[in-house]
């Protein structure tokens, strides 16, 4: 992690012991804090792998091997892929996404159907399992996510670069993968940087993706991170996620006054929401896809 994030982590180690439960809940715009270890209890995550048939289908229906087959990092992979579904859907945050499957939704999209920020979400993870790349959608949520009757969400996608050996955030809606010093970051790691405006933070994108205006649009929806537990495609079996509370902030149950959220488990350890896929629930690093 980064100085800042680990400096913030630690001190919320002593916060806690201190009686955290009489302290007011963390403010949108300031570091927010988190536990510095992980929880005693695992959570298992599961993800797709690219010979899944649905997920093989899919990488040769829309020649996801070839967009990627001259990329020699998976930050190269995902920054394509990233770009390949930002220009594949349109945006249209009013329409509600028809549907929920991955090649449903470009299928729709080829219909010049609009989806929403969720479609993208939903799309860049299948493809980027499609290549080998372990993804999971990542829904944000404002503090007043349960108050707040509309625009109190976004939803992207986390992949697992194997270089960097972390999560990354990935928003195909705006084309960003954000970096700070040459590093790209997951959700927290940005959160953190946003807050402390740390100097080097930038957005790598492969179109004209205003990243300056982007960060400053999303540092609110940085508050509440869920994501699935189990991120296949033509194979779910549980419909359960885990969201990722900052210490002392209230876990929601409610979105948007009247969205019952069914099914989540709580955690404030980022160790746990960002374990390492293939100590969670791969023993071994998927094949490697067929271009």
């Amino acid at each position: 992690m980064h100085k800042t994030l680990t400096l913030i982590l630690v001190a919320v180690t002593c916060w806690l012991g201190l009686g955290a439960q009489a302290q007011p809940a963390p403010q949108p715009g300031q570091p927010l804090p988190y536990a510095a270890t992980a929880d005693a209890a695992t959570f298992s995550f599961q993800f797709g792998r690219p010979d899944d048939l649905y997920l093989e289908t899919m990488r040769d229906r829309y020649g996801l091997g070839t967009l990627v087959a001259d990329k020699t990092t998976d930050l190269a992979k995902a920054q394509a892929v990233c770009a390949w579904v930002h220009n594949r859907l349109d945006h249209n945050g009013h329409i509600p996404t028809k549907k929920t499957d991955p090649m449903g939704i470009l299928q729709d999209a080829q219909l010049e159907q609009q989806v929403q920020c969720v479609g993208f979400g939903i799309v860049l993870a299948a493809a980027l399992q499609s290549v080998g790349i372990p993804a999971r959608p990542l829904y944000l949520k404002m503090a007043d996510s349960e108050t707040r009757g509309s625009a109190a969400g976004h939803a992207a996608t986390e992949a697992w670069l194997k270089e960097q050996q972390k999560w990354v955030l990935v928003d195909a809606q705006w084309d960003v993968i954000p970096l700070l010093n040459g590093t790209p970051l997951n959700a927290v790691e940005l959160q953190q940087a946003l807050a402390t405006e740390a100097p080097g933070l930038r957005g790598l994108t492969s179109t004209d993706a205003k990243w300056k205006f982007y960060f400053k649009w999303l540092r609110d929806y940085l508050y509440y991170l869920d994501t699935p537990l189990d991120n296949r495609f033509g194979t779910k079996t549980s419909t359960a996620g885990l969201m990722l509370v900052p210490v002392g902030a209230k876990k929601p149950v409610v979105f948007q006054r009247t969205t019952r959220l069914h099914n989540l488990r709580y955690t404030h350890s980022p160790a746990t929401f960002y374990a390492d896929p293939y100590e969670t629930y791969q023993a071994q690093e998927p094949p490697a896809p067929a271009n």
